[in-house]
């Protein structure tokens, strides 16, 4: 299925909690929410002045929280269409930012360098996570809320204890900036892709890497787990998918439809839809 609404780059694509909806954000400015299973365009919000980079439901699916190349964080209310709060508004880009497991706090990652915790009832920031050097391009919660994984212009992740904040490791080896980095299901592994065209796998008990994949022959802008673990997909600007045996680390199988660079990408919670965003202004579901 193909959905055709966006008239930029779309940047991010989520499934809700419950696997029916979709969000997408793109540069044209907007939000928009998807029923999965007809593609019908359920709710658009609008209220960025510049590109959107990320949008998230919140675990309730209640609520989706945006950041924007116009320094704000936004949290809209799904059943209003409202925007009910607009986080301090910086002069800096906001790239990533993520709603916290208990659905409480977020996580934003910025242009300034900063990783800041903020409180979803306030809108006050709690904590800043200082330790990168360039631009933070992607934040993510560990599924107990305890940790912090992040990735940066400045070609490291690092993992972060919420509570201390407190840098608890750093993962070097990409040669280029990381534009995404994501727990493994059972979060004994992370996975990172990067502008070096390579995804890798970091053990996050001894820090190390545990395998590279090999394949895109372009950025690879986007990499999630299935479910299981057992299979990675990535995106990249070669304008393909590919599914990888984490095992083995060989390239499964090549998806194409796509005619421009796919920037994101994210798996339905039984595993069984795919769904992509790209630089083409469409969005793909894949079954």
């Amino acid at each position: 299925m193909t959905l055709q609404a966006h008239d930029d780059t779309v940047s991010s694509v989520i499934f809700s909690a419950d696997g029916r909806k979709i969000v997408s954000a793109s540069y044209d400015h907007t939000i928009r929410i998807w029923d999965a299973a007809s593609g019908k365009q359920l709710q658009i919000f609008r209220g960025h002045t510049d590109r959107v980079f990320a949008a998230r439901f919140s675990p309730d699916g209640n609520t989706v929280v945006s950041c924007s190349g116009d320094g704000t964080i936004r949290l809209w209310d799904i059943n209003t269409e409202n925007e009910v709060m607009t986080f301090k508004r910086y002069s800096k880009k906001i790239w990533d930012v993520n709603f916290s497991p208990d659905g409480k706090s977020i996580v934003s990652g910025s242009q300034d360098n900063t990783i800041r915790l903020w409180d979803l009832h306030s809108g006050i920031e709690i904590k800043q996570f200082l330790g990168h050097s360039k631009d933070v391009l992607s934040t993510q919660f560990s599924s107990n809320g305890k940790m912090i994984v992040s990735s940066s212009n400045d070609k490291t992740i690092c993992l972060w204890n919420v509570e201390s904040g407190e840098r608890l490791k750093q993962f070097k080896g990409h040669s280029d900036r990381i534009m995404r980095v994501k727990f493994s299901p059972y979060e004994q592994f992370i996975i990172s892709c990067s502008l070096d065209n390579t995804i890798r796998i970091w053990n996050i008990g001894t820090g190390v890497k545990w395998k590279i994949l090999k394949g895109h022959f372009k950025y690879v802008n986007d990499v999630k787990y299935f479910p299981d673990g057992q299979t990675i997909v990535s995106c990249s600007s070669d304008n393909t998918i590919r599914l990888w045996n984490v095992e083995s680390g060989k390239e499964m199988q090549t998806l194409n439809g796509h005619f421009h660079a796919v920037k994101c990408i994210d798996i339905s919670p039984n595993g069984n839809t795919m769904v992509t965003g790209s630089a083409d202004c469409e969005i793909r579901i894949w079954g």
